[in-house]
């Protein structure tokens, strides 16, 4: 296959990219000590799950090569360790590349570039044999699309994505979903070891991770349905809500997503941010998608995807996921505890996504 990227290569990482470099040089060594293969691993997708999950590999020795879009990020970027820089051709002599971003589009720009503008993704740009780690939540027919196109190029496609949310991956605790080529996914264990606490691989073909992943997500949306149900009969009933959530998790109901999520809508806390509504409304559309394929109904499923446009419809876009319970409390008509429980009207979904787009 040609070098058809030795000229850009040449290219010298702009000066802002380089402050820390005599400071990763102990990494380098230690890696070296370690008998660690992937010295340099590059990233791009640093909204609140990719910024902690690059932190983490930083922090555990790894030298980071991080791709970002806007400048006023690179300082908070070097503070962490992380070599930032707003060109993607940086990230090309990266042994792995991580990818962390919202959706199908997102991807398949980063990896076959925009031509109009005569910029190159990862598929030209990586040299033969690196791996295009993907560890975001999208379609099976686009992980299916983007391993053939690394393929053709001579690198591996290892789809991982995670079960967690920013909380879990500051903390390490994110659960690894792997499918990939049995080699590629081995070369990649050592970061799974490091930003998951349990990693699951799931055979050779990555679109099966996608599928699993979204499997969950349809799950998790339906827990957290049914959650902020059953809470406010418990509220509009005179029950302590937070009482009745403990007795559920205490009993049959004692997975994460009943606890974590379970404590923000018994305590009526609805942040904005971290799984925020048009994110989860994405992904419900793809498993539905998947579901009508394979001629599987999905009626639940069907009903939370319609609450998460009720939900965007009434300006609720920013809020985490957990908000179904505040959907429920509403139409059970009952108040929120405090103005911080139902935010004004803030932003469409259009508005969100552009947002989540700009952290790269």
């Amino acid at each position: 296959m040609p070098n058809r990227n030795a000229d850009r290569r040449s290219a010298p990482v702009p000066n802002t990219v380089t402050l820390k470099r005599a400071t990763t040089s102990s990494n380098h060594a230690s890696s070296r000590e370690r008998g660690d293969v992937e010295e340099t691993i590059g990233f791009i997708g640093l909204g609140r799950m990719g910024i902690a999950m690059a932190t983490n590999l930083v922090n555990s020795g790894r030298h980071v090569m991080a791709y970002v879009r806007k400048a006023d990020r690179v300082g908070e970027l070097i503070a962490r360790g992380l070599r930032p820089s707003n060109e993607i051709k940086h990230l090309f002599d990266c042994s792995i590349v991580i990818t962390m971003l919202p959706d199908d589009n997102a991807v398949r720009e980063v990896i076959l570039g925009r031509s109009g503008l005569g910029l190159d993704g990862l598929a030209l740009g990586l040299a033969p044999g690196a791996i295009h780690l993907s560890m975001s939540t999208i379609s099976t027919a686009a992980a299916s699309e983007f391993a053939a196109e690394h393929i053709k190029s001579g690198h591996g496609y290892v789809a991982a994505p995670v079960f967690g949310n920013p909380d879990a991956a500051k903390a390490r605790q994110l659960f690894i979903i792997a499918g990939g080529a049995a080699a590629d996914i081995e070369r990649c264990r050592p970061i799974f070891d490091i930003l998951g606490q349990k990693s699951f691989v799931v055979g050779s073909d990555p679109a099966t991770s996608n599928l699993i992943k979204l499997a969950g997500n349809a799950m998790g949306a339906a827990t957290l349905e049914i959650l902020g149900e059953v809470l406010a009969l418990a509220r509009k009933r005179g029950l302590d809500p937070g009482q009745l959530l403990d007795i559920l998790t205490g009993t049959m109901f004692g997975g994460r997503a009943h606890q974590i999520y379970g404590g923000k809508i018994a305590s009526q806390t609805y942040a904005r941010g971290g799984f925020v509504f048009p994110l989860a409304l994405k992904d419900l559309r793809l498993a539905l998608a998947e579901a009508e394929a394979a001629a599987v109904p999905m009626p639940s499923v069907s009903v939370v995807r319609d609450r998460l446009i009720a939900g965007i419809a009434r300006g609720y876009s920013e809020l985490d996921w957990s908000a179904l319970g505040l959907l429920a409390a509403e139409e059970a008509g009952l108040k929120p505890k405090s103005a911080d429980a139902a935010p004004e009207p803030m932003t469409s979904a259009p508005r969100l996504a552009a947002h989540a787009m700009n952290q790269r």
